[in-house]
């Protein structure tokens, strides 16, 4: 699950569903605010949020253990379960999802099963300092001071870089995975590390989609 604090007196918790591939699939989420009684489904309010610039900049990323605090702080006590706060999400946000685009026949390196190519789109805006963290944090290489990487998982190797997208309005993080073919499951995980990990640098992520 991912917590934020909402402008200093509320939070915000969320968990994305992902289908087979890995691509987002929905949103659910759960919100509450000092004096508001208790929590409610807040699934249309992340998505709202993530286009509105007022509503993301009272919006920071924080782990349970911060949310646990401040919600303490707030409530007078514990913060509820992941179990618990999924029981107060109501709908989900469904997202369209469509095909990966082929841009090309066959591509896969020799030696390899497959070649997926991933993009994991995030709102807000890095500081200087998150983006040199990443630098600092992410093993391989970064192109011109912009972070990114290589890793193994396995047989399976990973590429990746964030970068602009959108004329700039907008973050994406993208990814390249050469799988061998023993256990494409890892994509998932590798996917979910690196999005934290940008996460936990203030960025909120909107969706994870498949180019190839």
């Amino acid at each position: 699950m991912d917590y934020y604090l909402l402008a200093g007196d509320g939070i915000l918790v969320e968990e994305f569903a992902y289908g087979e591939d890995h691509v987002t699939v929905g949103l659910g989420g759960a919100m509450w605010t000092a004096g508001s009684g208790g929590w409610r489904g807040a699934g249309s309010f992340g998505t709202a949020l993530r286009t509105d610039e007022h509503l993301l900049a009272t919006v920071t990323p924080v782990d349970r253990d911060r949310a646990a605090q401040v919600y303490r702080g707030l409530a007078g006590r514990p913060l509820p379960a992941e179990d618990s706060l999924r029981g107060h999400f109501g709908d989900w946000v469904r997202f369209a999802t469509t095909a990966p685009l082929r841009l090309s026949l066959d591509d896969t390196p020799p030696g390899f099963a497959e070649k997926r190519v991933y993009r994991v789109l995030f709102a807000k805006e890095p500081r200087d300092a998150h983006l040199a963290d990443l630098n600092a944090t992410w093993p391989g290489t970064t192109d011109g001071g912009i972070p990114g990487g290589r890793g193994r998982a396995g047989n399976d190797l990973f590429a990746w870089h964030l970068r602009r997208v959108g004329s700039g309005i907008a973050w994406g993080l993208d990814v390249t995975v050469l799988l061998a073919g023993d256990s494409p499951a890892v994509v998932g995980e590798v996917l979910r590390k690196l999005t934290a990990d940008v996460r936990r640098r203030g960025l909120v992520p909107l969706a994870t989609e498949r180019f190839a």
